[in-house]
C-alpha cells in the first residue's frame, strides 16, 4: 500500500482533521515496524543479490539502469519525508485535539528513525516544540520567519511538485539515452530542492545537522514497543500523559541519531526541565508510564554528554535517582542501611518497574563512575550507604523474567564498582537470618548473589570482558578490604588442594575457568582474573604459584615486578592480611616433591634425555646450544631475558651492565675504605 504523503500535506493546509487522522493511521499502520534505508544498507543489500546470483548462476532480466530508477525513487520518497517531517512539527504547535496529536507525534517518532530526515528535526524551533509537548518546558520557539501558515504549506507542495518534475525529467532523459551517467540525475535532483526550501532554519542548523548521528550502538528493541497502533490506543493515561509519551519517543530517537541534536539539547538547557519532571514524580507509588522514557533521555544525554553529567550530580541528581529507585522497588526500612526483605520482597519485579530500575541504575552509574577512588564528605557518604543499601535490594530481588534478573543484577553491580569502597560495607551489616550464608558470623548473602552471578557470567561465555570484569574487580575490592569476605570467597574458588594430576587450569570448577582467563588475549580481562586469585592468596607470590602454576602466574608476577619471589608491594596501608597460615592437605603433603612448578601438577616421569652421554659429549651438546641461543639472539629472532634486583623482566645486555657497575662501584667503595683504613 502507497500512503499519499503529499494529501497529508493538503489536508493539514486545509485544517481537515478528520482526512489528517484517516491518512495518518495509513501512515502509522504502513511504517509501523520499518526502518528506512540509507546508503549502506542499499550497498548491503547489493551484496546480497549478487552472492545470491553467484549462488544461482542466473540473472534476472531487469533493465540496465534500475538500481539508478530505484535510487531517484528513493530520493523523491525522503524529500516528501523531510518535507512531512517539517510541516509535522509546525502543525503541533497549534491547539489539537488529543488524539490527532498522537498521531502526529507518532508519524514523526517513525520518521525520526530515518537519519537522512533528522534535519527538521534538530533545529532548535522543532526541539522546543518536542520538549513542551513533552513537559519539559514551557515556552516555545516561534519561526524564524513570519510567512503565514498558507504561504508555507503552498512552498511546501510547490517543493514537492518541483521534484516531481525534476524526476521525470531525469527518467525520459535516461529513455533517450542522454543520460547513461547515474550521477548526472542525481546531482540535479539533489540540489534543486529539499526540506530546507520550505522549513528555512539557520545556516548554522542546516549544517551542523547535516552528518552526525548516533553514537551508540543500538540496543536491543525496547519490550514496550511489543504492542500494535491499536493497543496502544486502550493503553491506561489521560491524552495529555499519551501526548507526552509520544513526544518522549521522538526526543530519544533524535538525541540518539545526532550529535547535532544533542548538542543543542545540552545549550537549550532541555536537561533541567528533564531532572524537574523526574523530581516531582520520583515520590510517586505508581509512577506514569511516560517515566520510563524521561529515564531513557536522561540516559542517553548522560551517556553522550559529559558535562551533563555534571550538571546532574551538582543539581542533586543522585538524591533524586534514589528516591526513584526506592520508590520503584517499594523498599520498606527496618533500620538506617537495612531494607526488609518481607512479602513485597518475595513478589517479582514486574517488567515495567524492572526496566525503569535498570535505567535508574544506568543514570547512576553515569554520574558517579569516577567517585570509585575519591573520598566523600560525610554528607556523600551517608547519601552512598544509604544508595548502597537498596542496591543490596537489587541484588537480592527477582523479576518476573530470569533474563531481567540477570540484567539487573548486572547493573546493580556496574554501580557498586563506581561507588566508593568505604560504603559498601553496608553490604555486610545485616544481621544473620536462619537460613543466611555466613562468614565468620557476618552475613555473606550478598556474596553468595555475586559469586552465582560470577558463575553464570563465567558459564555463558558471551562478551567476557563486558561482563565479567566488573564483577570481578567488585569481588577483588572486596576480599582485600574485608577478610570474613576473602575466607568466604576462598572457600568456594580455592577450595584446599587435593588433586594434583590435572592443570590448574584443566576442568569446569570456577578456579579452573578463573585461571584459564589469566592467559587470556585481552590485558584487562586476565589481570582482573589473575588479581581476583592473588588477593585470594594474601599476595603471597609462593601460594599464588602454588594454586596457579607458574605459567599462568607469570603475567601477573611480570606485570607487579614479583618474578624474584618477593612480596608485593601493591599492597597498601589499609590492606592488612591475618597471619593464619596455608595448611596443606595430607594429599598435597604426598606428592609436593614431584609437583612441577611451572604446570602446576605432578608430571609423568620423564626419561634423562642425557643417559649414556659422556662429560664431552654433554659438554659439546651445552656449546652447540649456546651457539643457537647466540645465533638467535644476533639475528634478533629472541631476546635472551633475565629477573633484575626489583623482581622486573629485563633484557640480560643490561642486567649483565648493571651487575658490572655494580661491581665496579662496590669494589672503588672497598678501595676507598681500605685506604682510609690505611691513614688512620
Amino acid at each position: 500500500m502507497v500512503v499519499d504523503l503529499e494529501g497529508i500535506i493538503h489536508c493539514i493546509k486545509l485544517g481537515d482533521e478528520t482526512g489528517i487522522q484517516s491518512l495518518l493511521q495509513e501512515f502509522n499502520k504502513e511504517y509501523a515496524e520499518c526502518f528506512f534505508l540509507d546508503a549502506e544498507e542499499r550497498e548491503q543489500r547489493k551484496k546480497r543479490k549478487l552472492e545470491e546470483f553467484r549462488e544461482n548462476k542466473v540473472r534476472e532480466v531487469t533493465d540496465s539502469d534500475s538500481d539508478c530508477d530505484e535510487f531517484e525513487q528513493e530520493k523523491g520518497d525522503l524529500i516528501t519525508r523531510q518535507n512531512l517531517a517539517a510541516v509535522l512539527v509546525r502543525f503541533i504547535r497549534k491547539q489539537v485535539s488529543c488524539h490527532v496529536l498522537r498521531l502526529c507525534l507518532r508519524s514523526l517518532r517513525i520518521l525520526s528513525r530515518d537519519k537522512k530526515v533528522l534535519g527538521p528535526l534538530v533545529t532548535d524551533s522543532a526541539l522546543l516544540t518536542l520538549a513542551r509537548v513533552a513537559g519539559l518546558t514551557t515556552s516555545d520557539a516561534s519561526e524564524e520567519v513570519c510567512d503565514p501558515d498558507t504561504d508555507f504549506y503552498d512552498n511546501t507542495i510547490a517543493s514537492l511538485a518541483k521534484a516531481r518534475v525534476l524526476q521525470s525529467r531525469t527518467d525520459e532523459d535516461r529513455g533517450c539515452g542522454e543520460a547513461d551517467d547515474p550521477n548526472k540525475g542525481h546531482s540535479a535532483f539533489d540540489d534543486s530542492i529539499s526540506w530546507s526550501g520550505s522549513h528555512r532554519p539557520s545556516v548554522n542548523e542546516m549544517h551542523q545537522a547535516g552528518d552526525h548521528h548516533r553514537v551508540l550502538e543500538r540496543g536491543r528493541r525496547d519490550r514496550r514497543e511489543s504492542k500494535g497502533d491499536e493497543d496502544e490506543e486502550e493503553e491506561e493515561g489521560s491524552g495529555e500523559e499519551m501526548g507526552r509519551k509520544e513526544a518522549m519517543k521522538v526526543l530519544c530517537n533524535v538525541v540518539y541519531n545526532s550529535t547535532w541534536a544533542q548538542e543543542r539539547f545540552s545549550a537549550l538547557r532541555l536537561m533541567c526541565g528533564l531532572t524537574e519532571r523526574l523530581s516531582s514524580s520520583a515520590c510517586f507509588s505508581s509512577p506514569s508510564s511516560v517515566q520510563f522514557y524521561e529515564l531513557r533521555l536522561m540516559f542517553l544525554m548522560t551517556a553522550l554528554r559529559p558535562e551533563l553529567r555534571t550538571q546532574l550530580q551538582q543539581a542533586g541528581g543522585v538524591s533524586i535517582l534514589t528516591a526513584a529507585l526506592e520508590s520503584s522497588l517499594e523498599a520498606q526500612w527496618k533500620d538506617q542501611y537495612e531494607c526488609a526483605l518481607g512479602p513485597a520482597a518475595v513478589t517479582p519485579i514486574s517488567l515495567e518497574a524492572s526496566q525503569r530500575i535498570i535505567e535508574i541504575l544506568k543514570i547512576l552509574f553515569n554520574i558517579t563512575y569516577s567517585t570509585h577512588r575519591q573520598e566523600p564528605s560525610e554528607k556523600d557518604a551517608a547519601l552512598y550507604r544509604h544508595l548502597v543499601a537498596i542496591l543490596r535490594l537489587c541484588l537480592m530481588r527477582k523479576c518476573t523474567l530470569m533474563d531481567d534478573t540477570d540484567e539487573l543484577q548486572g547493573h546493580t553491580v556496574n554501580l557498586l564498582t563506581a561507588l566508593p569502597l568505604q560504603c559498601l560495607d553496608v553490604l555486610l551489616v545485616t544481621p544473620l537470618q536462619a537460613d543466611s550464608q555466613q562468614s565468620q558470623g557476618v552475613n555473606m548473602d550478598c556474596v553468595h548473589i555475586l559469586l552465582l552471578f560470577m558463575e553464570r557470567r563465567l558459564e555463558s561465555g558471551d562478551k567476557v570482558k563486558e561482563k565479567l570484569t566488573p564483577v570481578l574487580n567488585l569481588l577483588t575490592e572486596s576480599c582485600r578490604a574485608h577478610r570474613e569476605t576473602r575466607h568466604y570467597v576462598r572457600k568456594h574458588i580455592l577450595p584446599p588442594l587435593r588433586d594434583l594430576s590435572h592443570r590448574p587450569e584443566e576442568g569446569s570448577t570456577v578456579k579452573s575457568r578463573l585461571i584459564r582467563l589469566m592467559t587470556h588475549l585481552d590485558t584487562d580481562l586476565k589481570h582482573c582474573a589473575a588479581d581476583l586469585i592473588f588477593v585470594l592468596c594474601k599476595e603471597n607470590v609462593r601460594r599464588f604459584v602454588k594454586y596457579t602454576g607458574y605459567g599462568n602466574a607469570a603475567g601477573l608476577l611480570a606485570t607487579r615486578g614479583l618474578l624474584g619471589g618477593q612480596m608485593s608491594r601493591t599492597l597498601s596501608s589499609k590492606t592488612q592480611y591475618s597471619s593464619d597460615s596455608d595448611s596443606d592437605t595430607e594429599e598435597y603433603r604426598q606428592v609436593k616433591d614431584r609437583v612441577n612448578p611451572v604446570t602446576g601438577r605432578v608430571e609423568a616421569e620423564q626419561p634423562d634425555p642425557m643417559e649414556g652421554m659422556t662429560e664431552e659429549e654433554k659438554e659439546e651438546e651445552a656449546k652447540r646450544l649456546i651457539m643457537l641461543f647466540d645465533k638467535l639472539s644476533r639475528d634478533k629472532i629472541i631476546q635472551p631475558m633475565g629477573v633484575n634486583s626489583e623482581g622486573k623482566l629485563v633484557p640480560m645486555s643490561g642486567l649483565r651492565e648493571n651487575s658490572i657497575t655494580e661491581g665496579r662501584e662496590s669494589d672503588s667503595e672497598n678501595d676507598e675504605e681500605e685506604k682510609g683504613g690505611k691513614k688512620n
